[in-house]
Formats: structure tokens, C-alpha cells, sequence
């Protein structure tokens, strides 16, 4: 089993909201997610507690391409770190203007500095589209690329012997709450969603390690609970939109149904927090309506 270093980035002050995952090998640590350049400075300084240094770091690999998982890449690549991507993410990692621009639709122009900092180009060179099911020798490791679309069309989970880094995928779940799917827009897609949980299921893993938050065990029923909670999600909003309200109207209400069932679990209201962080309900609302209109 390799050595595994998580790394919380502490996100908007938020424990175990948003992790990077740093795995040691024979050429130094391949570095898994990167977070926001918001977030930098916390990485860094995460890794030097760990007693990593950013010139020991040789490899990034990204799940996809969304600012809270790859929007420092970009750095990492300037310190000559080869990144990895999906084929669908690879332009808008080398110019991330249009990028940029649907994020500041989304979270508006104001807040990007404060959530995700700068996103500017990566040199071509530094970086590299992986074919689904692809295999790549990193430091006398081998490492797979699942192509796991759902969350987004550009995503990968990345295989390490019987560990698995599922990105959002494999959903968020923090400090033992319930697992919970991240359904944003523009691109949720719950059909292949299931069909991706299907291959997550086929792997043999015995740990998933999730962006949202930290290692869980891959073997206790976590895939059939998300799966079960990305019907319910989808169901509720697909109620409420067949009676008539808008997106807005529906968000104090789903908000209230996704954290009384957090509640209900037994998860501590600091806890709840953590989980609005990385998975804003209205986030879900807005995308379930766009999959549910196409």
C-alpha cells in the first residue's frame, strides 16, 4: 500500500471540505487534486508539515477540471509537474478563459477571487489528455484512468493497486456523515452517472478516497447509498418542478430536505457547514433542473 498523504485545504476556513491527496513513490509524490489557487498558500504549507517540498511533487493528476479541483494546476505545472487530465478538459486547461467566464456566470464576477484566486494557462507541454482505462507508470507506480462522467463529462477516477480517487463521482461525505452526490451545473448527467458507480463497483478497491472529504471504505455499501440519495435528489427537484415553481423557490425547500436528513443521521450542525461548503444545495438545484431539461 502506498504512502498517502491527505491534505486539507481548509476552504473558505472549513475543515474537511476540500482535499488534495499526496502519494509518495520512488521519484518523490505524485500529487492528486490541487485544489483553487485560493487555497494555495494552505497546501503548500500542508505539505511542508508532511515534509513535502513543492520541488519533490512530479505529477498532478486531476479528477476534472472544476476550479475547487484543478484551478491551481497551473502553478504546479510552472514548477514542472506534469498534469493529467481528461481529453474533454485538456483546452480548457491550457486557455481557461472560457472556464473562468462560466464560473463567474455561475458564482458571479465579485466572488471569484475569494473562492477560487487566479486560473491562468498551462504550456502545453505540461500537459496531458488520458484515455479511458489508460495506464500510466509514475514512479515505479502503476495508475489507471477510469473515465467516470456523471458529475462531469470530464471526469476520471484514478486507480492505485486497490485504492481508487473518485473525485466527485464517489460523492461527499464528511466526518462519517451520509454520503451525498454533488450536483452542480452545467453538465450533471444522471444516467451515466449510475453507469459510472457501476464501474467504480467493478474495481476491487478496498479505499475510495474522496476530494470531499478524505478516505472511506469502498466496500460497506457506499456506492449502492449514493446512488440511492442521487435518485431521491433528483426526484425531489423533479416534483417540484412538475408543480410549477421556479429554481428559486425550490432551494429553501431542498436545502431544507437535503440537511434534515443530515440531521437526521445524527451529524453536528459544524459538520453541516462542512457539507454546504463542498456541495451547496442550491448548487444541486441548479443542476438537476438543466439535466432534467435536456
Amino acid at each position: 500500500m502506498p504512502t498517502i498523504h491527505t491534505i486539507d485545504l481548509k476552504f473558505l476556513n472549513e475543515e474537511a471540505a476540500i482535499a488534495a491527496f499526496a502519494v509518495e513513490d520512488t521519484a518523490g509524490f505524485t500529487l492528486v487534486e490541487c485544489g483553487p489557487f485560493s487555497t494555495h498558500e494552505t497546501l503548500l504549507t500542508g505539505l511542508k508539515d508532511a515534509g513535502i517540498r513543492p520541488d519533490q511533487v512530479h505529477t498532478l493528476l486531476l479528477t476534472h477540471i472544476h476550479f475547487d479541483h484543478a484551478g491551481a494546476a497551473w502553478w504546479w505545472a510552472r514548477q514542472g509537474a506534469k498534469v493529467y487530465v481528461h481529453p474533454r478538459g485538456l483546452k480548457h486547461m491550457i486557455d481557461p478563459a472560457r472556464l473562468y467566464g462560466s464560473a463567474a456566470r455561475i458564482y458571479g464576477e465579485d466572488n471569484m477571487e475569494q473562492l477560487w484566486g487566479r486560473m491562468e494557462t498551462i504550456a502545453p507541454a505540461m500537459i496531458m489528455a488520458v484515455a479511458d482505462r489508460q495506464e500510466l507508470s509514475i514512479g515505479g507506480q502503476r495508475w489507471a484512468a477510469h473515465h467516470t462522467p456523471g458529475h462531469a463529462s470530464h471526469h476520471i477516477a484514478w486507480q492505485l493497486e486497490d485504492v481508487v480517487f473518485t473525485g466527485d463521482v464517489g460523492g461527499v461525505m464528511i466526518k462519517g456523515g451520509p454520503v451525498v452526490p454533488p450536483l452542480p451545473p452545467p453538465d450533471i448527467n444522471a444516467t451515466e452517472w449510475a453507469a459510472s458507480l457501476e464501474r467504480l463497483g467493478s474495481l476491487g478497491a478496498s479505499t475510495f478516497y474522496l476530494t470531499h472529504y478524505g478516505p472511506v471504505p469502498a466496500n460497506d455499501g457506499h456506492l449502492v447509498r449514493l446512488g440511492q440519495r442521487l435518485e431521491a435528489y433528483i426526484g425531489w427537484v423533479e416534483k417540484e418542478a412538475a408543480a410549477g415553481k421556479s429554481k428559486e423557490e425550490m432551494v429553501p425547500g431542498f436545502t431544507k430536505f437535503v440537511e434534515d436528513e443530515l440531521r437526521t443521521a445524527g451529524v453536528e450542525e459544524e459538520v453541516i457547514g462542512a457539507y454546504r461548503v463542498a456541495n451547496p444545495p442550491y448548487m444541486s438545484v441548479a443542476g438537476i433542473m438543466r439535466w432534467l431539461a435536456r
